[in-house]
């Protein structure tokens, strides 16, 4: 008898339908074809022993199971479940009246327990476009497809829930996930506020413009000066995440493996700050079956690298091409995928070897030249994809006991996102463009225009603090960003002088 399931399965961050097809006749071999790998392969024993577990028996006959499409490789243990089902049905074990309604997810232990897998958000995703009715998955992984409104998703803990689903011999209640309830009481739910930064005031201020520019930031300051503390707070005033963000934030750590348990959907944004050590691919992604790196899992939000300079020079070159395309590209022999990567980034480094270059008590200790041998580090093309350049100075004693009350993140926030409404508007109908850093050089001349004295004071600026060429641009782009978080439609002398100020590393002369 030949009988059909329905599975699915993740290239990249989408998901493609799989059936699986299972012919049972007269023999005694089985073949299992369709360009599985080897953990597909060996799905027969997992699958026998779980039968056993829940009474029944593998076929004493000759199993085909063919995974169409044949030419995309399957891979991983998430086929057990429509495998096993398929092979039930085909032997007349269960009805197959409902299998082509409902794709099923899931890895079997031996005992018939069912485990969770990963990808289940754009398998689900899949299934809806496909028009399934519904899904069956581990119920670890039921709220996670649940999100996807208008599929019934049931959570099964084994393979005899399963076996009684389509007997129709128990009853089965659809997994339910109240989206407005997740993004009401988790999109502000933060243990960290911008309040508790003492001081800082300039560079809560450039945290602010970037933040509400979508612009990339590093701070150059000494130990201790609150350049992590102030980094881990950018999440709470960057604009909330949409539902669509959501979806596609949730789909990458889904494929990736970072849910957790019965877990549905991510509603703050990323934050991700990987150790200095990280390798290439494990920024980037990859790997014999690629998986995403950080800078996919920052996707709509943040990647923080901590003492730049002392990542491997070959880790901060291959950011040059995400942080312009927003997207990575990974080829491999067998396969190439595409992973978005539209993250903000911010840096922190010290000024100098023993960090204390610029600072207001202590004695930089650096031998001529250091200072510069260590800024130069990171590459020019690199830092030119950096929009706000911000030295961070150690807190004064008296700022650190003041009992003065700091803005709070919802405030500051509040602003933000004012002005993202803004660029929003001017942006519309602008494909891949959203917020003012993203705005190509055309777009800078149509959108940022400084009247006579803006002109004046930018040449000024140019030429008396040796900005460099690439500068300008960014320059404009800020100072765009400035006259938005004032609401003003001109581009005026004090926002351009402002956005001059956050050009610190392209001055002549800046590191002695």
């Amino acid at each position: 008898m030949l009988v059909k399931s329905y599975a699915g399965s993740v290239n990249g961050i989408n998901a493609v339908t799989v059936t699986v097809e299972v012919n049972i006749s007269p023999g005694v071999r089985f073949f299992l074809v369709g360009l599985p790998d080897n953990a597909v392969k060996e799905s027969q024993q997992r699958i026998e022993s779980a039968l056993r577990a829940v009474s029944f028996r593998w076929p004493g006959k000759q199993v085909v199971v063919n995974m169409a499409p044949a030419d995309i490789r399957k891979e991983g243990s998430s086929y057990d479940l429509s495998l096993a089902i398929g092979i039930l049905a085909a032997n007349e074990n269960i009805s197959s009246c409902q299998l082509p309604s409902y794709l099923l997810m899931g890895e079997l232990s031996l005992d018939g327990t069912l485990k969770p897998v990963r990808g289940i958000l754009p398998v689900a995703l899949r299934a809806k476009e496909d028009g399934f009715e519904g899904m069956i998955v581990p119920v670890e992984n039921a709220c996670e497809a649940a999100v996807v409104s208008g599929l019934r998703v049931y959570g099964m803990r084994s393979l005899s829930d399963v076996i009684s689903f389509f007997n129709k011999s128990g009853s089965y209640s659809p997994t339910e996930v109240d989206m407005d309830r997740l993004f009401r009481v988790e999109i502000n739910s933060y243990d960290i506020d911008f309040a508790d930064v003492k001081g800082q005031a300039s560079v809560k201020r450039a945290f602010e413009v970037a933040a509400a520019g979508g612009h990339n930031i590093i701070m150059v300051g000494s130990p201790g000066s609150g350049k992590t503390m102030l980094a881990r707070r950018m999440p709470t005033i960057v604009p909330p995440l949409t539902v669509e963000e959501a979806l596609e934030t949730t789909k990458i750590h889904s494929v990736a493996g970072r849910l957790t348990s019965n877990s549905s959907l991510i509603t703050q944004r990323p934050f991700r700050s990987p150790h200095h050590t990280i390798s290439n691919i494990a920024l980037v992604g990859g790997g014999s079956n690629p998986l995403p790196g950080e800078i996919s899992l920052s996707h709509n939000g943040i990647l923080f690298l901590d003492e730049l300079p002392e990542f491997n020079r070959n880790v901060l070159e291959v950011l040059r091409q995400p942080l312009e395309e927003r997207t990575i590209t990974i080829s491999r022999a067998r396969t190439t995928v595409d992973y978005p990567s539209g993250f903000m980034l911010i840096a922190a480094m010290n000024p100098c070897p023993c960090g204390y270059y610029n600072h207001p008590d202590r004695e930089c200790v650096c031998s001529p030249g250091s200072v510069q041998k260590y800024l130069n580090k990171i590459s020019g093309p690199l830092l030119d994809r950096i929009d706000i350049h911000i030295e961070v100075v150690p807190v004064p004693f008296d700022d650190l006991t003041s009992k003065g009350n700091n803005e709070s993140s919802s405030v500051i926030r509040e602003r933000v996102v004012r002005a993202r409404q803004i660029q929003h508007r001017r942006f519309s109908g602008l494909k891949g463009v959203f917020c003012n850093a993203r705005m190509t050089g055309s777009l800078v001349k149509r959108f940022v225009v400084p009247d006579s004295a803006g002109n004046r004071l930018l040449r000024n600026g140019m030429d008396l603090l040796g900005l460099s060429a690439r500068a300008y641009d960014r320059i404009l782009k800020v100072s765009r960003t400035i006259a938005d978080l004032e609401s003003s439609d001109q581009v005026l002398p004090e926002h351009i002088s402002e956005a001059i100020g956050y050009r610190n590393l392209d001055r002549d002369g800046w590191a002695g």
